[in-house]
């Protein structure tokens, strides 16, 4: 599996790097109000919850392969914001100067797995963490003022649109979820963090062919599903 991502324009500025290398993924759990409803949650403002990914989940352009031992595997579409300073216990200010950049990607689940494991009070690795489980675009690099640069991220299955949403729908902005996560860990340079999904997550099957782009944003981010041969 890939440990780098490799850097695009986002503004006009020159590139310090030529791959953001992460060293961390960290996602954000029912931070659209929308998904949190179609998940039968209430779309009330509470606490952010995070998760990790190991990085061997990473994964760029290309073939996604359906782990052999689900049979509902979704997709979630999400803004990803990549992290150059660290730290614990952020301000507000120092949280915004940790930002630097911005991609999408997608959240691949195990709907059926995690299902069993919430029953079952248990963790969901399985389900959320497995190779190749989160294919990430190129990363844009920029401040959190460039954020106001990117409009609405859209997810198309097979050409027909399946997945839209807006970072100015999230409950939790940026700022405040990078804040909220270094009440509990610190951040590091390298951590790149899925800021959640917004409603209209579905299921995958061999043969699909998925595209997220989001307005503003330079790249794309194309996957053709497939079934593991093993």
């Amino acid at each position: 599996m890939p440990t780098q991502l490799p850097c695009c324009r986002l503004s006009d500025g020159e590139l310090l790097n030529d791959y953001f290398r992460p060293v961390r993924i960290i996602c954000i759990g029912r931070n659209y109000a929308d998904h949190a409803k179609e998940m039968g949650h209430d779309p009330a403002r509470e606490a952010p919850f995070f998760f990790f990914k190991p990085i061997t989940a990473l994964a760029r352009d290309g073939a996604f392969v359906l782990p052999s031992y689900s049979q509902e595997v979704h997709h979630e579409l999400e803004l990803l914001v990549a992290v150059d300073q660290g730290g614990r216990n952020l301000t507000e200010q120092q949280a915004r100067q940790c930002v630097a950049g911005f991609g999408i990607g997608l959240d691949m689940t195990c709907r059926d797995i995690q299902r069993q494991a919430k029953e079952a009070g248990r963790p969901w690795e399985l389900a959320k963490g497995f190779d190749g489980s989160a294919p990430c675009s190129p990363i844009a690099q920029g401040t959190i003022n460039d954020l106001a640069r990117l409009g609405t991220m859209t997810l198309r299955k097979n050409g027909a649109i399946v997945q839209q949403g807006h970072w100015r729908d999230m409950i939790w902005s940026v700022p405040e979820l990078l804040q909220r996560i270094s009440r509990y860990v610190a951040l590091q340079p390298g951590d790149l963090i899925f800021t959640g999904t917004p409603a209209g997550v579905g299921p995958v099957v061999a043969g699909d062919l998925l595209e997220a782009t989001m307005e503003g944003f330079p790249k794309s981010l194309r996957l053709q599903i497939t079934k593991d041969s093993i």
